[in-house]
């Protein structure tokens, strides 16, 4: 059988080692498009935020100073100590019509304050709150809390300072805390060239492995295409490799499984064209000789015609039963066969099969009897089926067992379920078959026959809605059970086509 070569764009492998790299790479961009710009926008949030709690805490001499009223000198003074303390740059600017106009103070070169636009005190002037911005100057950003001061600009409106003495709402001035964030987008900086090196790192190990555990599995999967073609072509002796608990492993066993079922079935089918092909060949054959001999001789006496026709007989008997067993199994498979659902009575049942089989039991020697538990058993099923099961068991225990054996057909039933038991005292099934008995073709023993009898058995026992099992026996002999639904059951069956009793 051919096989279409797999390409490495369509290999396991190739799409594995893909799936991984995107996985990895989508893994990447994430942190450095999303976690990344989260991380400066929070570090700058944190800034700000020091900046503003800084100011709450050492800043309370300059508002005392602006409601005393200071000098300007004495009051840049104070800024450049109270900055050191805060390790921030300060710097006071006067309001004109509730807008930053000019500088008062700096902590450091008041020629440098006048630069930056301080959207942060324009912000608290107007809401006479603290406020805080990000302002780029000079091409490096600055982070900005503005604190609004009530009073006059110092050195500049006494007036002013009295008004705002006297309860004045409006504030005079601001008091700008401001730091560089270059330390920050520093290290977001840092942080991006590192996710950068680790992602790569990480991207080349995730290839890496995709490529590794990818050709692991392929040529694990290669192994068992190999091993399924050739099933597939026939061969069933060399197992399939097997290993591991994953679900590869656990594929290799079911296909190793198939396999061992299929040998099974492929030597039971060579032994049924074998057993059929004898099956067949005697009977014809000794019908063959007989019309020989009534060719030679076309009037035989009476007591060789009463022989003749009596070994006629029994092989036309043996292909009338092959053809059935056949035709059956074929209806079975084709899901084409009609089941009446009538009530039975299996204790009148079991008779009539006992009956039937008299004549065969006394010419092996053998009993055939019915063992009735005390108490009507009833079922819900084909009566003609469940006697052709109760048939197929009986003349199994007569051909599988030794002259002189017991066999015991008992019939019961309780209110869930309907059991007619087929049991014999003869040696019993080898353990070795007890998972084979019920394959089809299958013969437990060197005695003839087509091997379907057990597999239509219980086959037309799950049509009907039951079973038919072997029960385990502690001394010698087999059982076999034949289970149905209880009478007044009105269950659908399985598999077959119940129809309304005539």
């Amino acid at each position: 059988m051919s096989r279409r070569p797999v390409s490495w764009l369509d290999s396991v492998r190739t799409r594995l080692v893909v799936l991984f790299f995107a996985i990895t790479a989508t893994a990447i961009a994430f942190v450095y498009l999303y976690v990344v710009p989260q991380l400066s926008s929070r570090l700058e949030t944190e800034r700000l935020e020091r900046l503003e709690r800084q100011g709450g805490e050492e800043l309370g001499r300059l508002r005392s100073a602006a409601r005393r009223g200071l000098e300007q000198r004495e009051l840049a003074a104070l800024v450049r100590r109270t900055a050191a303390d805060v390790d921030s740059r300060i710097t006071l600017l006067g309001l004109r019509e509730g807008e930053p106009a000019f500088v008062i103070a700096d902590s450091e070169l008041e020629s440098e304050a006048l630069d930056p636009e301080y959207p942060a005190a324009a912000g608290a002037a107007a809401a006479n709150d603290v406020r805080s911005e990000v302002e780029t100057v000079g091409g490096s950003r600055i982070g900005e809390a503005a604190f609004p001061v009530g009073g006059a600009v110092p050195g500049r409106d006494r007036a002013g300072a009295g008004r705002a003495r006297a309860g004045g709402g409006e504030p005079g001035w601001v008091i700008v805390l401001s730091a560089p964030l270059d330390d920050v987008e520093a290290n977001v900086a840092l942080v991006r060239r590192r996710t950068l090196i680790a992602g790569g790192i990480a991207l080349a190990l995730s290839l890496l492995a995709a490529y590794v555990a990818a050709g692991y599995h392929a040529r694990r999967l290669r192994r068992l295409e190999s091993a399924a073609a050739r099933v597939a072509e026939g061969d069933f002796s060399v197992p399939i490799p097997t290993g591991g608990n994953d679900e590869v492993g656990q594929l290799a066993e079911t296909l190793d499984s198939m396999r061992r079922r299929l040998r099974g079935l492929e030597s039971a089918r060579r032994d049924f064209i074998a057993n059929a092909s004898h099956e067949l060949r005697t009977p014809i054959a000794s019908l063959g000789g007989f019309v020989e001999l009534l060719d030679e001789d076309p009037e035989p006496d009476a007591a060789s015609r009463r022989e003749f026709v009596r070994t006629m007989r029994g092989q036309i008997e043996r292909l009338t039963k092959l053809s059935t067993d056949l035709l059956d199994l074929s209806r079975l498979d084709a899901d084409a066969l009609t089941l009446r659902d009538e009530p039975i009575d299996l204790t009148g049942l079991a008779g009539e099969v006992a009956m039937e089989f008299a004549a065969a039991a006394e010419r092996h020697d053998a009993t055939v009897k019915v063992v009735a538990g005390g108490g009507e058993a009833h079922a819900q099923a084909d009566r003609a089926r469940a006697a052709q099961i109760l048939r197929i068991l009986v003349d199994n225990a007569l051909k599988h067992t030794a002259p002189g054996t017991e066999i015991a057909i008992s019939p019961a039933s309780t209110a869930t379920e309907a059991r007619v038991t087929v049991s014999d005292d003869g040696p019993g099934i080898d353990p070795r078959s007890r998972d084979r008995i019920f394959d089809r073709f299958y013969t437990a023993d060197s005695v003839s026959g087509s091997g379907l009898g057990l597999a239509i058995a219980r086959e037309l026992a799950r049509a009907m809605g039951g079973d038919v099992i072997l029960d385990p026996r502690r001394g010698r002999g087999a059982s076999f059970s034949v289970i149905l639904p209880p009478a007044g059951a009105t269950e659908a069956s399985p598999r077959g086509h119940l129809g309304a009793p005539a």
